[in-house]
C-alpha cells in the first residue's frame, strides 16, 4: 500500500492561507481549543515536504526548526546550501513524490505552500484534505488553491470543531 500524501492546513473561510505579503497573523487571532488537533496529527506522519518560501518563511515564525524529528523535503528551483534538518530537491518533484510514496513509513504531509500544493494536486498525488477552517474572511491573499485543477471526489472521513474553527477530514475516492 503507498504511503498517503496528506494536506494539512488552516484556511480562511474565503479560502486563504496567507496574506498576499505571506503573513499568517490572523490565524493567531482565531480562537481554537488547545493546538487544534496538531499534535495528533503530527504523530501520524514522519515526512514533511515544503516549498522554499515556506521553509524561509519557518524561520520568522519560529527560533528553531518545527520539525527535526521528521523527515523532511525543500522543493527549490535552484541549488542549495546543505542542512542539518532538511534535504533540498530540485528534480522533478512529482516523480520525487511518487517514489516517497513507494517507500516505507508512515503518512507524508505537505506543510506547503501555494506553489508545491499545486504541483501535487494537478499530478493527482494528494491523498488527503485536513483543512481547518478559521472564522476570518481576507477577501484577498494567497489562495489555497490555483486555477485549473483536476477535478477530485472526495469522501468526508470526519470533523471536528476546536473552538470557533471547525476542520474538515476528506480523503480523495479512488
Amino acid at each position: 500500500m503507498k504511503r498517503p500524501v496528506v494536506l494539512y492546513i488552516a484556511a480562511t473561510l474565503d479560502g486563504y492561507i496567507a496574506r498576499e505579503n505571506g503573513e499568517i497573523d490572523w490565524l493567531y487571532e482565531a480562537e481554537g481549543e488547545g493546538d487544534n488537533g496538531y499534535s495528533e496529527f503530527y504523530e501520524t506522519i514522519d515526512t514533511v515536504l515544503m516549498g522554499n518560501k515556506t521553509y524561509e518563511h519557518t524561520f520568522e515564525l519560529a527560533d528553531q526548526f518545527p520539525y527535526p524529528d521528521k523527515r523532511c523535503y525543500v522543493f527549490s528551483r535552484s541549488e542549495k546550501e546543505p542542512s542539518p534538518h532538511v534535504t533540498f530537491v530540485t528534480g522533478d518533484v512529482p516523480e520525487f513524490i511518487e517514489n516517497l510514496k513507494e517507500q516505507e513509513g508512515s503518512k507524508i504531509w505537505i506543510v506547503g505552500g501555494a506553489e508545491i500544493l499545486d504541483v501535487l494536486l494537478k499530478s493527482k498525488l494528494v491523498d488527503e484534505f485536513i483543512i481547518t477552517m478559521v472564522p476570518t474572511i481576507l477577501g484577498k491573499g494567497i489562495p489555497l488553491f490555483k486555477k485549473d485543477n483536476p477535478e477530485m471526489k472526495l469522501s468526508l472521513a470526519k470533523t471536528k470543531r476546536f473552538g470557533q474553527m471547525v476542520q474538515l477530514h476528506y480523503t480523495v475516492k479512488s
